[in-house]
């Protein structure tokens, strides 16, 4: 069992790490920026209406998401009805706290110092563009990884809620988590605020969180209360 969940950890961080390494030595990040940028409007196209929408309120379908978990945390305490959802709404809530929140923002954003696309001397900026394995110093960008893309891809968490009862909603749930938070990724990147590989690294940490606490939760060893409908 050991061995099977660090095979799953490890497979999924070394393909990541290969794919983002790759498209990085290409020159992807880079050349991707400059389709979105220019020398006499900037990130003007960053301002269309769905760009701006996304930035402001693309983090209202996680925030439901983990409401939702946090309600069923506590009805399971009033109510034996949401008793079995008690793991399971506890779940969500730490994911979104510790993945897309400690991890992602705190952790890695704050301490990671590469600079963002617009604050790079090939955008107008001033600063050196750094590849995503070359931190800089502290504070100065905030671009690794995506904190706008980590709560996309935070929409996959009843993937892991559902992987052993409902394997085929789970597999949905895993693509609209990371279809959204590709989507969300999209946004910044056309903003200026962030290189592809910021996007492919806050779905790998987002995800590998999940796995973390899903095995931490021990939801891989007990049937929750959904059964599987579709394939």
């Amino acid at each position: 069992m050991r061995k099977r969940i660090l095979v799953e950890f490890l497979f999924s961080l070394l393909a990541v790490a290969a794919v983002a390494a790759g498209l990085s030595i290409a020159g992807a990040d880079l050349a991707i920026e400059a389709l979105y940028y220019s020398t006499t409007t900037g990130w003007s196209q960053g301002n269309g209406a769905i760009w701006v929408f996304l930035y402001r309120y693309g983090n209202i379908p996680a925030f439901v998401i983990g409401g939702l978990g946090a309600l069923a945390f506590v009805l399971s305490f009033f109510s034996a009805k949401f008793l079995p959802d008690r793991k399971a709404g506890l779940f969500v809530v730490v994911f979104l706290i510790l993945g897309p929140g400690l991890i992602v923002n705190t952790l890695f954003k704050d301490f990671w110092g590469r600079p963002r696309p617009s604050e790079i001397v090939q955008f107008g900026g001033t600063e050196t563009y750094r590849p995503f394995w070359n931190p800089g110093t502290p504070g100065v960008g905030r671009s690794f990884p995506s904190g706008h893309a980590a709560i996309g891809f935070f929409i996959m968490a009843p993937y892991f809620v559902l992987r052993r009862s409902s394997p085929g909603w789970a597999r949905r749930a895993l693509a609209a988590g990371i279809l959204y938070g590709m989507l969300m990724g999209l946004c910044r990147m056309i903003q200026g605020g962030h290189f592809l590989t910021d996007v492919i690294w806050a779905g790998c940490l987002v995800y590998l969180t999940g796995l973390f606490l899903y095995y931490l939760f021990r939801l891989d060893r007990e049937e929750l209360p959904h059964h599987d409908t579709g394939a």
